[in-house]
């Protein structure tokens, strides 16, 4: 008889599952890859069961009685089930959540028996194969999305939760229609998904100090490997490699941006080589276990100019004032208020200066609550608290008119302040292979 273990089914939510058993006891830990006999490392079962509770008290705090989901960092969240990068922008995977009733996954063919094997924490007969539409590549008219909706549908009304709202985070305009069509009636989900992923356990909150880890040894790497006759897509290369020998499940994307291109931030990377005296930033972004970073780093290479170091103290000293600032019951508009704003920086507004002078969460995406930016916060404040995790990041265009520092710092907001994890030297302007 096959053991089926419910720790994910409960239809009533037990006291411990929302504890997010935080240890504020010392520096955040960054086990290996390995699970061990002799150390307590990350709990998966006790993960499964906080992601699914915080999902579920979300919903209820709602007016939705069912959450339907096609972003697969959400479809992890509730269910636990990852099938690989690939999917990321497939649209071919769906879950649905609703009331206290166990999750259902629609999965992409053969997945849904790999899930009945190897997940023994969801029912059997909620792992289904199904897809809709894949971008369209499926058109509508083959009749798929109508077949799914119906489905939905059904299950809705059998859990009793029939004429109450679906919150679905996103789906192709086509599967809208059908669900309408269905008679469903269909509000946002995504924020509802958002306020459950605020609060990371103890267990997110490992794993996000172990992919910032990874990272750490990256920025050692690209320190060492910074010289002329290096071009930016080589450190790109040489760190996705690196990465992935230890352990990410995703590279997600790598910037690297030097010398005459670091004025304005254009977020990406060429083939330019390195040359004597550049200023050059870099931000890593990759996961493991799902979990995300985003940490920049800039450097120097070979020496510097007085310009080049008065922009990264000041990029350096907007970051610490607002990690200074990090505390429960602070709001994210008086953090954003310590940043310079776009005008001072040469920009006509804050949206065209998004994204420079910015705080984002960090869990299964690159982009959660809170958001701090004067674009956003400062009209629309969100309490800090604490189990949040996010990124802080700071942009200072030097007097060069070319040349700009960027740096970036990953912090945990503690019961007291916040505990910074991204921890490559940063306090002042590295200078890579000095003359």
């Amino acid at each position: 008889m096959t053991h089926v273990n419910r720790a994910l089914t409960p239809n009533v939510l037990q006291p411990h599952d929302l504890d997010p058993n935080w240890r504020w006891e010392g520096r955040l830990p960054a086990w290996g890859h390995t699970s061990v006999d002799f150390e307590r490392r990350v709990d998966h079962d006790r993960l499964r069961r906080y992601r699914l509770s915080r999902t579920r008290e979300a919903l209820k705090s709602s007016d939705c009685g069912t959450l339907l989901l096609f972003d697969v960092n959400n479809i992890r969240y509730v269910s636990a089930t990852k099938i690989g990068e690939w999917e990321r922008d497939k649209m071919c995977r769906f879950c649905l959540l609703t009331g206290d009733d166990a999750p259902y996954v629609w999965d992409f063919g053969s997945a849904a028996v790999h899930h009945k094997k190897y997940a023994d924490w969801l029912v059997p007969d909620h792992c289904r194969a199904g897809v809709v539409g894949m971008r369209g590549t499926i058109p509508p008219s083959f009749g798929l999305m109508k077949k799914y909706a119906e489905e939905i549908a059904g299950l809705i009304e059998d859990a009793g939760m029939k004429g109450m709202p679906v919150g679905v985070d996103y789906a192709e305009t086509a599967m809208f229609h059908a669900l309408k069509e269905a008679g469903l009636n269909v509000v946002d989900g995504q924020q509802i998904m958002l306020s459950a992923r605020e609060i990371k356990n103890w267990d997110e909150i490992q794993l996000l100090t172990q992919a910032a880890s990874m990272v750490d040894g990256v920025y050692h790497m690209i320190y060492e490997e910074l010289k002329p006759g290096i071009r930016e897509n080589d450190i790109v290369a040489m760190s996705n490699k690196m990465l992935y020998e230890m352990g990410s499940d995703d590279v997600e994307a790598i910037n690297a941006i030097a010398g005459e291109r670091c004025n304005p931030h254009p977020h990406n990377f060429t083939d330019r080589y390195f040359r004597p005296g550049d200023q050059a930033f870099f931000d890593i972004l990759q996961s493991y276990q799902g979990y995300r970073t985003c940490y920049y780093r800039t450097f120097n290479i070979g020496r510097s100019t007085p310009v080049q170091v008065d922009a990264y103290v000041k990029a350096r000293d907007w970051l610490d004032a607002a990690i200074q600032a990090i505390k429960p019951g602070v709001t994210t508009d008086q953090v954003a208020k310590l940043w310079p704003t776009a005008e001072s920086l040469g920009f006509p507004d804050e949206l065209a200066a998004f994204g420079l002078q910015f705080g984002h969460g960090l869990g299964l995406a690159l982009h959660e609550r809170p958001i701090i930016s004067r674009a956003v916060s400062l009209d629309n404040p969100m309490e800090i608290q604490t189990g949040m995790v996010f990124a802080l990041e700071t942009y200072c265009p030097a007097d060069d008119g070319y040349s700009a520092a960027r740096i970036e710092e990953e912090v945990v907001v503690t019961d007291t302040g916040c505990e910074v994890i991204s921890l490559f030297p940063a306090e002042e302007l590295p200078i890579a292979n000095r003359y």
